[in-house]
Protein backbone atom coordinates (compact mmCIF):
# COMPACT_ATOMS: atom_id res chain seq x y z
CA UNK A 1 0.00 0.00 0.00
CA UNK A 2 1.27 3.48 -0.85
CA UNK A 3 2.08 6.09 1.79
CA UNK A 4 -1.20 6.80 3.61
CA UNK A 5 -2.02 9.68 5.95
CA UNK A 6 -4.74 9.53 8.59
CA UNK A 7 -5.49 13.21 9.11
CA UNK A 8 -7.82 14.35 11.88
CA UNK A 9 -7.90 16.75 14.81
CA UNK A 10 -5.99 15.33 17.75
CA UNK A 11 -8.12 17.65 19.95
CA UNK A 12 -11.59 16.61 18.76
CA UNK A 13 -12.44 13.79 21.15
CA UNK A 14 -15.02 11.82 19.18
CA UNK A 15 -13.19 12.17 15.87
CA UNK A 16 -9.93 11.21 17.59
CA UNK A 17 -11.51 8.06 19.07
CA UNK A 18 -12.90 7.07 15.67
CA UNK A 19 -9.52 7.74 14.01
CA UNK A 20 -7.77 5.55 16.57
CA UNK A 21 -10.23 2.73 15.84
CA UNK A 22 -9.58 3.17 12.11
CA UNK A 23 -5.80 3.13 12.63
CA UNK A 24 -6.10 -0.06 14.69
CA UNK A 25 -7.60 -1.85 11.67
CA UNK A 26 -4.37 -1.30 9.72
CA UNK A 27 -1.02 -2.98 10.25
CA UNK A 28 1.55 -0.99 12.20
CA UNK A 29 3.17 1.60 9.94
CA UNK A 30 0.55 1.39 7.16
CA UNK A 31 -0.93 4.76 8.13
CA UNK A 32 0.74 7.86 9.51
CA UNK A 33 -1.33 9.96 11.92
CA UNK A 34 -1.27 13.70 11.21
CA UNK A 35 -2.90 16.44 13.28
CA UNK A 36 -5.24 18.41 10.99
CA UNK A 37 -4.84 21.45 13.23
CA UNK A 38 -1.09 21.65 12.48
CA UNK A 39 -1.21 20.62 8.83
CA UNK A 40 1.13 22.26 6.31
CA UNK A 41 0.81 22.05 2.53
CA UNK A 42 4.20 20.37 2.12
CA UNK A 43 3.30 17.67 4.61
CA UNK A 44 -0.14 17.18 3.08
CA UNK A 45 1.05 16.75 -0.50
CA UNK A 46 3.73 14.20 0.51
CA UNK A 47 1.18 11.37 0.71
CA UNK A 48 -0.48 9.25 -1.97
CA UNK A 49 -3.51 8.06 -0.01
CA UNK A 50 -5.47 9.96 2.59
CA UNK A 51 -8.05 9.15 5.23
CA UNK A 52 -9.54 12.41 6.45
CA UNK A 53 -11.55 12.91 9.62
CA UNK A 54 -14.15 15.55 8.78
CA UNK A 55 -16.89 15.97 11.38
CA UNK A 56 -19.77 18.32 10.70
CA UNK A 57 -19.94 21.35 12.93
CA UNK A 58 -22.94 23.51 13.74
CA UNK A 59 -25.42 23.74 10.89
CA UNK A 60 -23.53 21.77 8.26
CA UNK A 61 -20.11 23.41 8.33
CA UNK A 62 -16.53 22.21 8.19
CA UNK A 63 -14.58 22.45 11.44
CA UNK A 64 -12.43 25.58 11.69
CA UNK A 65 -9.16 23.72 11.12
CA UNK A 66 -10.39 22.26 7.80
CA UNK A 67 -12.09 25.49 6.76
CA UNK A 68 -8.82 27.37 7.28
CA UNK A 69 -6.90 24.78 5.20
CA UNK A 70 -9.33 24.91 2.23
CA UNK A 71 -7.57 27.84 0.46
CA UNK A 72 -4.31 25.87 0.54
CA UNK A 73 -6.11 22.76 -0.73
CA UNK A 74 -7.63 24.68 -3.61
CA UNK A 75 -4.13 25.69 -4.76
CA UNK A 76 -2.89 22.08 -4.87
CA UNK A 77 -3.05 19.68 -7.79
CA UNK A 78 -4.41 16.47 -6.29
CA UNK A 79 -4.37 14.36 -9.47
CA UNK A 80 -3.15 10.87 -8.62
CA UNK A 81 -4.12 11.28 -4.96
CA UNK A 82 -6.79 9.04 -3.41
CA UNK A 83 -8.97 10.13 -0.50
CA UNK A 84 -11.36 8.44 1.90
CA UNK A 85 -13.37 10.54 4.34
CA UNK A 86 -14.99 9.68 7.62
CA UNK A 87 -17.05 12.06 9.66
CA UNK A 88 -19.28 12.31 12.64
CA UNK A 89 -22.76 13.71 12.70
CA UNK A 90 -25.92 13.71 14.80
CA UNK A 91 -28.89 12.51 12.74
CA UNK A 92 -31.46 13.37 15.42
CA UNK A 93 -30.01 16.70 16.57
CA UNK A 94 -29.13 17.95 13.07
CA UNK A 95 -31.29 15.94 10.64
CA UNK A 96 -31.39 18.69 7.99
CA UNK A 97 -27.61 18.74 7.44
CA UNK A 98 -26.47 15.36 8.68
CA UNK A 99 -22.76 14.73 8.00
CA UNK A 100 -22.58 17.61 5.49
CA UNK A 101 -18.84 18.00 6.18
CA UNK A 102 -18.14 14.83 4.19
CA UNK A 103 -19.99 16.19 1.16
CA UNK A 104 -18.32 19.60 1.38
CA UNK A 105 -14.84 18.05 1.58
CA UNK A 106 -15.59 15.57 -1.22
CA UNK A 107 -16.50 18.41 -3.57
CA UNK A 108 -13.35 20.38 -2.70
CA UNK A 109 -11.07 17.37 -3.21
CA UNK A 110 -12.68 16.36 -6.51
CA UNK A 111 -12.51 19.95 -7.81
CA UNK A 112 -8.74 19.81 -7.16
CA UNK A 113 -8.37 16.56 -9.11
CA UNK A 114 -8.45 14.12 -6.19
CA UNK A 115 -10.23 10.77 -6.33
CA UNK A 116 -12.62 10.05 -3.44
CA UNK A 117 -13.32 6.43 -2.51
CA UNK A 118 -15.03 4.72 0.41
CA UNK A 119 -18.70 5.41 -0.15
CA UNK A 120 -21.08 3.68 2.27
CA UNK A 121 -24.75 2.78 2.45
CA UNK A 122 -27.34 5.19 3.80
CA UNK A 123 -29.32 2.24 5.18
CA UNK A 124 -29.84 2.34 8.92
CA UNK A 125 -29.74 6.12 9.23
CA UNK A 126 -32.69 8.49 9.67
CA UNK A 127 -32.24 12.13 8.63
CA UNK A 128 -33.90 14.76 6.43
CA UNK A 129 -31.03 15.73 4.13
CA UNK A 130 -27.28 15.43 3.79
CA UNK A 131 -24.71 17.01 1.47
CA UNK A 132 -22.72 13.79 2.01
CA UNK A 133 -25.15 11.79 -0.16
CA UNK A 134 -24.52 11.26 -3.86
CA UNK A 135 -26.24 8.67 -6.03
CA UNK A 136 -27.97 7.17 -2.98
CA UNK A 137 -24.78 6.63 -0.94
CA UNK A 138 -22.74 8.53 1.60
CA UNK A 139 -19.48 9.72 0.04
CA UNK A 140 -17.59 8.37 3.06
CA UNK A 141 -18.04 6.67 6.39
CA UNK A 142 -20.67 8.37 8.54
CA UNK A 143 -20.57 7.74 12.26
CA UNK A 144 -23.22 8.91 14.71
CA UNK A 145 -21.78 8.59 18.20
CA UNK A 146 -24.78 10.37 19.71
CA UNK A 147 -27.41 7.92 18.49
CA UNK A 148 -25.69 4.82 17.10
CA UNK A 149 -22.42 4.41 19.03
CA UNK A 150 -22.88 0.63 19.22
CA UNK A 151 -22.63 0.41 15.42
CA UNK A 152 -19.35 2.30 15.11
CA UNK A 153 -16.89 -0.59 15.53
CA UNK A 154 -18.50 -2.77 12.86
CA UNK A 155 -18.96 0.16 10.45
CA UNK A 156 -15.28 1.04 10.79
CA UNK A 157 -14.17 -2.57 10.33
CA UNK A 158 -16.15 -3.03 7.10
CA UNK A 159 -15.09 0.37 5.74
CA UNK A 160 -11.38 -0.22 6.35
CA UNK A 161 -11.59 -3.66 4.72
CA UNK A 162 -12.97 -1.93 1.63
CA UNK A 163 -10.31 0.82 1.75
CA UNK A 164 -7.49 -1.71 1.89
CA UNK A 165 -8.73 -3.16 -1.41
CA UNK A 166 -9.32 0.24 -3.04
CA UNK A 167 -6.12 2.01 -1.97
CA UNK A 168 -3.39 1.09 -4.39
Amino acid sequence: MKKTALIYSFNSNKTKLAAEKIAAEFEKGEVIKVNAEELAEEEFIAFDNYILGVPTWFDGELPNYWDEFVPALEDLNLKGKTFAIFGLGDQKGYPENFADGIGIMTNILENCGGKVIGSTSIDGYSYESSAAVRDGKFMGLVLDQENQARMTKERIKKWVEKLKKDFK
